[in-house]
């Protein structure tokens, strides 16, 4: 089933301790289609500027994503600038140039109006909320957020929980959005906000999922599951592995015949081995050269690892 994706679509320039990056390709939307496109057909919504060249739109096109949303206006791409000192699971900005996402307004393409998922990148609650309500027939919608939107658009974001199925966000994004020091009273406060689902990204710790009566009735027996990480010898750059994981999550999801509580345990752990390999080089570099081959292998290995029984 297809995925709508809206969101960022830009350019990242990046210092890490393993080297440098001017102006590669980055944004929300560009690592959440990328990995969601090895399991499902994916569509974009977002807005680039005359910077924005064929060498980019080839990227979207070798995996097959629709981008016929990406609108093309005169101006620069957003630019985010940003380094990694001594912690790898914490980007420092240098400088954000917003350029014509400053003015961005989603417009949904009429081949697009029939997606059954859809994921709200991380943009502005208020424009969120406006594709929420064009897509009122999607089966499953799935949110992102950050500390900027939390502290300052809290209204406008509170519309939006209300409306979401799941809600991905990392460990200070879930303290923040709460008002609570612990994880698991976090989401006991944030579940009844809206979304069914709580998904806490815990970077190189993995991912816990925490759950409302309202997520699986009557299917699900815990009121939480966790997915740990992979262990890697080597981070490269983290900047896309948070929308990386939530694309390989909902792409998985949206491959299978029905959202059950076995499969959504499974998408969990698809998405951290999309994040995985996302770190591994510099911006979208790894997504373009990796195989279905490899993730299945990978996927194998955190089955291995985990010794879980997903049935």
């Amino acid at each position: 089933m297809p995925i709508l994706v809206v969101g960022s679509v830009a350019f990242d320039s990046i210092h890490t301790p393993h080297g440098s990056v001017d102006r590669c390709l980055g944004g929300a939307a560009t690592h959440f289609s990328l990995a969601a496109s090895f399991f499902t057909p994916v569509r974009v919504i977002g807005v680039v500027g005359e910077d924005y060249t064929a060498k980019e739109e080839a990227v979207f096109h070798a995996r097959g994503i629709n981008t016929r949303g990406i609108e093309r206006v005169p101006g620069k791409c957003f630019h985010w600038t940003g380094e990694y000192r001594d912690s790898m699971s914490e980007a420092h900005t240098l400088q954000t140039d917003l350029n014509v996402f400053q003015s961005f307004q989603p417009k949904i393409p009429a081949e697009y109006r029939d997606s059954e998922f859809l994921f709200l990148a991380n943009i502005d609650p208020a424009l969120q909320q406006k594709v929420r309500t064009a897509m009122p027939g999607v089966k499953m919608v799935c949110g992102d957020t950050m500390n900027y939107w939390i502290t300052g658009h809290r209204a406008n974001l509170d519309t939006v929980l209300r409306g979401l199925d799941v809600l991905l966000i990392n460990d200070g994004e879930a303290r923040l959005l709460s008002g609570e020091s612990n994880l698991l009273r976090s989401a006991e406060r944030i579940l009844p906000s809206g979304p069914k689902t709580v998904i806490v990204k815990h970077g190189e710790y993995g991912a816990t999922a925490f759950f409302s009566p309202a997520s699986f009735p009557g299917e699900c027996r815990h009121r939480f599951f966790h997915a740990p990480a992979l262990p890697l010898a080597e981070v490269v750059d983290p900047t896309g592995a948070g929308d990386s994981f939530a694309g390989g999550f909902l792409g998985y999801l949206a491959s299978q015949p029905a959202v059950t509580p076995a499969a959504f345990r499974r998408a969990m752990f698809y998405g951290g081995v999309m994040g995985s390999f996302a770190v591994e080089r510099f911006g979208t570099e790894r997504m373009q050269s990796l195989t279905r081959e490899e993730i299945d292998g990978r996927f194998a290995t955190f089955r291995e690892l985990s010794h879980l029984d997903f049935d």
